[in-house]
């Protein structure tokens, strides 16, 4: 049995655990695939075009598939501050919390603070909002059996 040192490595434990879980959950992977390592300075991050205004935007780096055509995992980067306008998704998601401390809910809801290990679940077609409530940037883990999609709230914001 191995004994933790800190704080830190039971919070990247606890995410690591998180991400294999939501992983196992979703199922999402295409069968076939060879193994694959994917170390974290490997991952290369796009923009999503998807702002907040303020604090600049989303990027995204494929972890498997590819979330504009179908099933994927993929690594969302938000920057510190970051909060979404009110929007939704098509298909439903599960989030999971890498760095930083982010938070998901109904739009005019008390903020819940998700640390690093912590998850949530997106359903489809609701409305909500999403936040990096940290000071530094927070990074997401999402895996959605969908393509992703963005869909902003026209009626509230």
């Amino acid at each position: 049995m191995f004994e933790m040192k800190s704080a830190v490595h039971r919070n990247v434990l606890l995410a690591g655990v998180a991400v294999l879980a939501v992983i196992t959950i979703a199922a999402s992977a295409p069968e076939g695939n060879p193994s694959v390592n994917l170390p974290v300075t490997q991952l290369q991050y796009k923009g999503t075009g998807v702002t907040d205004g303020v604090h600049g935007e989303l990027q995204v780096a494929p972890a498997y598939g590819d979330l504009a055509h179908g099933p994927h995992g993929t690594f969302v980067k938000m920057p510190a501050g970051f909060v979404s306008p009110v929007h939704t998704h098509t298909g439903d998601y599960y989030a999971v919390v890498i760095s930083g401390v982010g938070a998901n809910g109904l739009p005019g809801s008390t903020d819940v603070p998700l640390p690093v290990g912590s998850y949530w679940l997106q359903k489809g077609g609701e409305k909500h909002v999403t936040k990096c409530i940290s000071s530094n940037e927070c990074i997401f883990f999402i895996s959605q059996t969908t393509k992703f999609d963005y869909l902003p709230d026209t009626m509230m914001k």
